[in-house]
């Protein structure tokens, strides 16, 4: 009997050759089904809130750095530190050249990690109001709203924001702290869009009309106590990478998204596998 003949006479034979052949190609669809949301972040929703975001966003250990800069002439300067580890968090931040006395105190600096807006600091162009200074509501559709405060104990959500007895104080201080981070910060931090602030600027600095204001935000504090001070975008990076280029690029590292070889290694093996099951059938035919 000749192999034609065979294949021609038997067609169970060939329907069951089938089956074998398309097996792998349903698996290898399966692992490319389930393999590429895993290699994707969650991030935020179409309108820039955090709703919907998981612990997924900051699974493994990341270290994130921020250079702030001065706003609102204040003088002030520093560095921030975040190295996440699932979801406990340590920050460290140092500061110099900040307010250094008020109320016969030292002078308070709130300090908080904002999140889910642009991810930048506000130019002299966000006063709006024309008096001279930029508030903390004026840089907010820049540095977005606050996402975990930065205080020396007890809590840290938003809650806490203006919570000045448990904030650092004085023109230079060095802050570490060790929490739980919450996930709507976690968000921001992998997406980019995380900002450090530092509030509170020596009233002598600012505009007459300035110096004469009370915060918007507690109408108990004059305007200086809660102005920005410092700003600094956070660059974060996963743990075990480094930038291109070297150390400290100044830019976010990007996860490498590997779901385009799952898809490209699934299209092959179907088009090789389906030539086979061709190739059976045209045998097929010309017996």
């Amino acid at each position: 009997m000749t192999p034609n003949t065979l294949y021609w006479n038997n067609n169970e034979e060939i329907v069951m050759r089938k089956k074998m052949l398309l097996a792998p190609v349903i698996a290898l669809g399966a692992l490319t089904l389930t393999a590429s949301p895993a290699l994707a972040h969650s991030g935020h929703g179409g309108d820039g809130s955090t709703a919907g975001t998981t612990t997924s966003t900051h699974e493994g250990s990341w270290s994130g750095q921020a250079t702030l800069d001065p706003l609102n002439n204040s003088g002030t300067t520093g560095q921030a530190m975040i190295e996440l580890n699932d979801n406990e968090a340590t920050v460290t931040v140092d500061v110099a050249g900040a307010a250094e006395t008020f109320m016969d105190g030292p002078f308070p600096h709130a300090q908080h990690i904002h999140i889910a807006s642009q991810g930048v600091c506000p130019t002299p162009e966000a006063d709006t109001d024309g008096d001279g200074a930029v508030s903390t509501p004026e840089g907010h559709p820049f540095y977005g709203e606050i996402g975990t405060s930065l205080t020396t104990e007890g809590d840290t959500s938003a809650d806490s924001a203006l919570a000045v007895e448990r904030f650092p104080g004085g023109s230079a201080y060095n802050y570490e702290r060790t929490f739980e981070l919450n996930d709507a910060t976690a968000a921001s931090l992998a997406d980019g869009t995380a900002v450090v602030v530092v509030h509170g600027v020596d009233p002598t600095l600012l505009s007459a009309e300035a110096q004469e204001k009370m915060s918007e935000l507690d109408p108990a504090l004059p305007l200086a106590a809660t102005l920005p001070a410092a700003c600094g975008t956070v660059n974060v990076s996963q743990m075990g990478q480094m930038p291109e280029g070297g150390a400290d690029t100044g830019s976010p590292v990007q996860q490498s998204d590997t779901s385009g070889i799952f898809l490209g290694v699934g299209a092959l093996a179907v088009a090789a596998l389906g030539g086979g099951a061709w190739a059976v059938s045209r045998r097929s035919s010309r017996a």
